[in-house]
């Protein structure tokens, strides 16, 4: 099993980077997030990898972050998810936008991903709940907040105040995440308009 590759980038496909390492060049297909994020031809590299071998295939698939490589193996264990659909919602979202749309239960963020039909979108948002890969990038408390959200159970003032500042063009991930860091640092009793203000202050930095 290769869980990592070191070595030089010697070119890109579409969906794919070819890495030489110590003069063996191998294919590695990626999610757009990680193609973008890695360096240009002749400049080293570092991929996480996950191989797929099947009887009429070997592949390997790569991500520039365990946490990246961490959601493929959580989503492929979702019925209806291949490897292609992984990536595709992989080249979507970021880790955290992704653990903030199961926490939320929000079937249009991940709609987005090419490939995620309605019904699947639904599959992935209830099969996923609450398994959130280790290391993932959202906080405790943000995840705590989203989850309240996603059930209906946040305090009436904290859900306002999310509604607002999504109203105002933020993303519902973002505006939890700014009440979030609010809360863990004044509490939960701060009125609606103070919870905006305050929303608004920290969105800004």
């Amino acid at each position: 099993m290769i869980g990592k590759l070191k070595g030089l980038v010697d070119g890109f496909g579409d969906d794919f980077v070819h890495l030489d390492v110590n003069g063996v060049v191998y294919e590695v297909f990626c999610s757009s997030k990680t193609l973008s994020a890695l360096p240009q031809v002749g400049h080293a590299a570092v991929v996480h990898t996950e191989m797929i071998v099947r009887e009429d295939m070997i592949r390997l698939y790569g991500f520039f972050s365990e946490t990246e490589k961490a959601w493929f193996g959580v989503l492929t264990t979702v019925q209806g998810v291949g490897t292609r659909v992984a990536l595709s919602i992989l080249s979507t979202l970021t880790p955290s936008e992704l653990s903030s749309a199961i926490a939320l239960q929000d079937k249009a963020m991940i709609g987005r991903a090419n490939g995620v039909g309605p019904k699947l979108a639904v599959r992935l948002v209830t099969e996923l709940k609450g398994k959130a890969p280790v290391g993932g990038s959202v906080d405790a408390g943000t995840l705590g907040l989203q989850a309240a959200l996603g059930e209906g159970v946040a305090s009436g003032n904290v859900a306002d105040a999310v509604s607002a500042l999504v109203n105002l063009g933020y993303s519902t991930a973002q505006a939890s995440a700014a009440i979030a860091r609010i809360i863990a640092k004044e509490g939960e009793g701060l009125a609606t308009d103070r919870l905006i203000r305050l929303g608004l202050r920290e969105l800004s930095q």
